[in-house]
């Protein structure tokens, strides 16, 4: 068990390189690199895998994507780096949790884009599969399937992270109440993300993807 006041300043300083690392704004870059575009300016205006997608494409939205779940799925990791942890697996295991909240906090609010980033969909993946790979694997099945029956992003994300505490019961290896609660997390941070889109769906007037052969 670390003391106390070593204990606060670790989880302090994983958090603060979590959100560092959450910050990095993929999307804004590649689009005034390689496009001279900010994708904050068209579209939903969001800093986020899904609008660089539909506004520069897939050659800017596919790396935008696994990038963004890159920074999600290495936060969950960083606690690793500080070798105490690993003598209490259920305090690493907290760790993890709340490293890959601060990188989705840092995608939502990110330092070096003006705050103003992305819903952090694609970085929560990227939590969900450092931390719980099955219920991930589950809950993207069930998003892949109403994104191709509705083709709205927005209405898949909003089921998918509904679907993941119930995944996280279902799935033995995922069933500990850390990452029950984490799932909790997920859901509501998701849902409170997409508000707007969620009154869009009701009024039938949410964007819907257009499928085109690459």
């Amino acid at each position: 068990m670390l003391p106390v006041k070593e204990g606060l300043i670790t989880g302090a300083v994983f958090m603060v390189v979590a959100y560092l690392l959450g910050s990095l704004p993929f999307s804004v870059w590649i689009g005034k690199v390689f496009f001279n575009a900010d994708v904050r300016e068209h579209g939903s205006g969001n800093a986020g895998a899904t609008n660089t997608w539909r506004v520069l494409g897939w050659r800017a939205g596919l790396p935008v994507l696994l990038l963004d779940i890159g920074k999600g799925f290495a936060a969950t990791y960083l606690p690793f780096l500080y070798s105490s942890l690993s003598s209490d697996p259920e305090l690493l295991l907290w760790a993890r949790i709340l490293s890959g909240m601060m990188a989705a906090v840092g995608h939502i609010y990110p330092l070096f884009a003006g705050f103003r980033g992305g819903k952090a969909v694609a970085t929560l993946l990227g939590v969900i599969l450092g931390l719980m790979p099955l219920a991930a694997a589950s809950s993207l099945v069930i998003f892949i399937i109403f994104l191709l029956v509705s083709r709205m992003v927005s209405l898949g994300s909003v089921l998918a992270a509904i679907s993941l505490p119930f995944m996280s019961l279902l799935i033995p290896a995922s069933g500990h109440l850390p990452q029950l609660i984490f799932s909790g997390l997920i859901t509501i941070m998701v849902i409170l993300t997409h508000t707007r889109n969620i009154g869009r769906i009701i009024r039938g007037e949410e964007s819907k993807v257009q499928f085109k052969r690459i």
